[in-house]
């Protein structure tokens, strides 16, 4: 799914559309619906996979915590966005620009309802502070003790409540004093539950706006993200330029041809490597003729060529159209916290020159450097399936090497697919008590209309909320696709379509490469042979962790 923003003059703020690349729109939409969803931050924490593992920060100051939408948007953002950020992983599968839009347009959401709750807790709170501490150390009090097991320890958090509602209200009629001290002390008791009602009214609708544009993402379809703040009103709107300037990089990052292979991690961004296919054997001439020199990027010329064929099959069905391309895999450490993209006058829009493409294809197949691989690509699910195949030739002394691997990047993780719920409760009928029935709960609980009323102050100034409350802390190096993917082998037919897509990938590459070498003078004996036995064997192939050596 894609998403621009027109610039050609200054004007109102745009709404960024949903229509986009065709493919890809589930998976996009599925992570951008974690921009708009409420729930506890923690709950994030299951979509952690093998190698990629986010943290939740622990919290200071437990009313301060963030919700899930809340955390996800400010850390996107500023993973995405920030000034001084690390080069990001692309997101196969996937257009994070829009899904970083969608954390915008949340972000924007719920700072026009802190703009509001902080009027309300201006006049009905700073005004009659004493009231609100009060209050809010009730609050907290019943929060800590309800938190608990013991259930009469968190019936004694509710009875609490309720007596100091009780207390309250008796104060309300009788005062050991009157005239204008006894009015404030009464307004002090009254103020905070009025604002209470009125902020509670407030973040109600609030949420249920949320929820319509988390349900619509899921559905299919929905509102656009509105971000006027990207869309400069004129010359001199600084921020707005440059936000629209990191969307743009966002972008370009996004297409960059370089990737990185982190040893069992596999190629970030592609999943790790499940199959591992090589075709070597030693050049020979053909009797009776001398071998044409030619280098490593006519084989690799003539198989580009034969894979943008392969949607063209002999029979009605076949492949979709795979995205053929050239990649430079750069290595980086297992561990490694960060990457480096390469710099230079090779180098435009974080993509690699295509002159510099075939150098590296010809001269750097052994020793320190870059790699050369071509890819043939297929997104598969909607975008929920990202199917790599990878392939590389190098010659070394009298031996062409030509191998095909494997990689697989499953679906988004569960936990971004789920629709929103509607708060019920299961309770006795009135008269025929021995059956229940299930009441509407509001969305917004009295627990969290304080938190969100408390946190709505601080809103411009994230970094003290993210001290008091805590923060998603993204795993490094960052890409939104890889992040949060499952395996595709729990899936059957996922795992059928990756183990399916091997066979005539591989044997397109070895006709390809028969056929270069039988034009330059080749004997192509072995290496048609040697062909023939790897097409036996990938008859029935499996998948396995590739890149983790029994060593």
């Amino acid at each position: 799914m894609g998403a621009s923003v027109t610039i050609g003059s200054f004007g109102p703020g745009a709404q960024i559309p949903l229509q986009g690349s065709d493919g890809q729109t589930a998976a996009t939409h599925a992570l951008a619906s974690a921009a708009y969803r409420d729930g506890p931050v923690e709950a994030i924490l299951d979509a952690n996979n093998e190698w990629h593992k986010s943290k939740v920060t622990d919290a200071r100051w437990k009313l301060f915590r963030p919700d899930l939408g809340e955390a996800f948007s400010r850390a996107v953002q500023v993973r995405m966005l920030g000034g001084a950020r690390k080069p990001l992983i692309q997101s196969f599968g996937t257009e994070p620009q829009p899904v970083v839009e969608h954390c915008l347009a949340a972000t924007r959401i719920r700072k026009q309802r802190d703009i509001r709750l902080t009027l309300v807790t201006l006049v009905f709170g700073i005004l009659f502070l004493p009231g609100l501490l009060l209050w809010l150390g009730v609050i907290q009090l019943r929060r800590m003790v309800a938190g608990t097991e013991n259930k009469r320890t968190s019936a004694l958090g509710t009875g609490l409540l309720v007596g100091a509602g009780i207390l309250a209200v008796l104060m309300l009629f009788k005062l050991p004093f009157t005239g204008l001290p006894a009015v404030y002390l009464r307004a002090v008791i009254v103020a905070p539950v009025i604002g209470w009602f009125l902020a509670k009214r407030i973040c109600e609708s609030t949420a249920q706006d949320l929820r319509t544009r988390w349900e619509a993402l899921l559905s299919g379809g929905g509102i656009g993200a509105k971000i006027p703040e990207a869309v400069p009103q004129d010359p001199t709107e600084k921020a707005a330029e440059d936000l629209r300037q990191n969307l743009e990089k966002l972008t370009a990052e996004q297409h960059s041809n370089v990737v990185f292979y982190a040893g069992p991690k596999g190629i970030l961004g592609m999943g790790t490597r499940w199959g591992s296919w090589t075709l070597a054997e030693e050049l020979v001439p053909q009797e009776g003729r001398e071998i044409h020199d030619f280098r490593a990027w006519d084989i690799v010329r003539k198989i580009h060529d034969q894979l943008t064929l392969l949607e063209r099959g002999s029979l009605k069905t076949g492949f979709p159209k795979p995205t053929v391309k050239h990649w430079i895999v750069s290595p980086v450490g297992e561990g490694a916290d960060e990457v480096a993209r390469p710099e230079g006058d090779n180098i435009v829009h974080y993509q690699v020159k295509p002159h510099e493409i075939q150098r590296i294809c010809n001269d750097q197949q052994f020793g320190a450097g870059n790699r050369h691989y071509l890819g043939v690509q297929f997104t598969l699910w909607d975008g929920q399936l990202v199917l790599t195949m990878m392939i590389t030739v190098t010659s070394l002394l009298h031996t062409l090497r030509v191998e095909v691997t494997g990689h697989a990047l499953g679906p988004v993780h569960s936990l971004f697919t789920t629709k929103p719920k509607a708060k019920t409760k299961e309770v006795s009928k009135t008269v025929r008590f021995w059956e229940t029935r299930e009441i509407k709960l509001p969305l917004v609980g009295t627990d969290e209309v304080v938190r969100l009323a408390v946190r709505a102050p601080l809103t411009w100034f994230p970094p003290v909320l993210d001290f008091l409350g805590g923060k998603l802390v993204l795993p490094e190096p960052f890409g939104l696709r890889h992040a949060w993917a499952a395996q595709p082998w729990r899936h059957r037919f996922m795992a059928d379509d990756a183990i399916r897509t091997a066979t005539p990938v591989m044997r397109a590459v070895h006709a390809a490469t028969i056929a270069v070498l039988d034009d330059h003078g080749v004997d192509t004996e072995r290496f048609t042979s040697r062909s023939l036995i790897l097409s036996g064997t990938i008859q029935d192939p499996g998948p396995k962790k590739a890149d983790v050596y029994d060593a």
